[in-house]
């Protein structure tokens, strides 16, 4: 049989399994719930991604040994050196031809395609990566206590203290205000310390974040400037990146993304291109040409030399 690649795009929200063939013709797609370890556990990450695995081939009617490669993008690799060996072997005993990194390279080859450029992450979590002449950098994807700025997280926190400034008098009450007490069915406004300092988990909480986005749709100018704060915070994170790969003045610099904040449309991408026409000129704002599960894949492929026909991929 020709060679199959298995893609785990990994996430603070879900997983996801993509089996593709060399000609980008898909065999089998599988969903799981949240990869980020730091919130569900490491053994429960291991369990998740054999059963994800396990699933997608039965899916497939493929057994292991017949997966040429597989890359898994998970949440938070990299990020403590002292557990790269256990990252690396997360899958090894059940697929020996497979490779962990950070899910940021699933994101930057899916949505440029494998080519030059960075890529913004704006989900759970936010990071940037980008690949430029043969050299690789990342900036950002500091965790939710002290980084994550321009994520979901980040918007939902800062949604939820600007709701509190509106409830007390310190802000001008605004569409925020009601969004937030019919969702959480207030009776009174203090209630919501209940709701949300008892949430842990992250990727729940960041799910508030479109209370923000609805409440700016609604005509809430303090809810939209949040929107457009995350827009630069996003920007800078792509400037961190140009600055770590030297890349040239003047240099055309292709820039897309992925997440699902970007879900908010122009809300956010209108200030974002204004954000990276002032801090890296010369970037270009692209719409992504693949998802992160297809990136993936194809970070798959190149770990076997191997380059996906994405002309294939684009007609899906």
């Amino acid at each position: 049989m020709s060679s199959v690649f298995l893609g785990i795009d990994g996430g603070g929200t879900k997983t996801s399994f993509l089996l593709l063939d060399a000609s980008g013709r898909r065999l089998a797609h599988h969903l799981a719930p949240t990869s980020y370890y730091l919130e569900i556990g490491f053994d429960a990450l291991r369990r998740l991604l054999h059963d994800g695995v396990r699933a997608t081939l039965t899916e497939a009617g493929l057994r292991a040994d017949q997966v040429t490669a597989t890359f898994a993008g998970l949440p938070a690799h990299g990020e403590d050196s002292q557990l790269l060996p256990a990252f690396d072997a997360l899958l090894i005993d059940l697929l020996p031809r497979s490779r962990i990194g950070n899910d940021m390279i699933c994101s930057w080859a899916g949505s440029l395609a494998g080519a030059d450029g960075i890529s913004l992450v704006a989900g759970t979590g936010s990071i940037a990566y980008g690949e430029w002449a043969g050299a690789s950098a990342r900036c950002g994807g500091w965790g939710e206590v002290f980084g994550d700025e321009g994520s979901a997280y980040w918007l939902a926190r800062e949604g939820l203290a600007l709701f509190s400034r509106m409830a007390d008098g310190r802000a001008t009450p605004g569409p925020l205000l009601h969004r937030v007490r019919e969702h959480f069915q207030l009776s009174h406004d203090l209630d919501l310390c209940a709701h949300v300092n008892g949430e842990a988990a992250r990727s729940r909480l960041a799910q508030l974040a479109r209370l923000v986005t609805a409440a700016a749709a609604d005509g809430d100018d303090q809810a939209q400037a949040l929107i457009v704060r995350a827009a630069e915070e996003l920007a800078a994170l792509a400037a961190g990146v140009a600055s770590q790969l030297a890349i040239p003045a003047g240099s055309l610099l292709p820039v897309s993304y992925s997440g699902g904040l970007f879900e908010t449309g122009e809300r956010l991408i209108a200030p974002l291109r204004q954000a990276l026409s002032r801090r890296c000129p010369g970037a270009e704002l692209r719409t992504p040409r693949f998802g992160p599960e297809l990136g993936a894949a194809m970070a798959a492929a190149r770990l076997a030399g191997v380059t996906l026909d994405l002309s294939s991929l684009e007609s899906r």
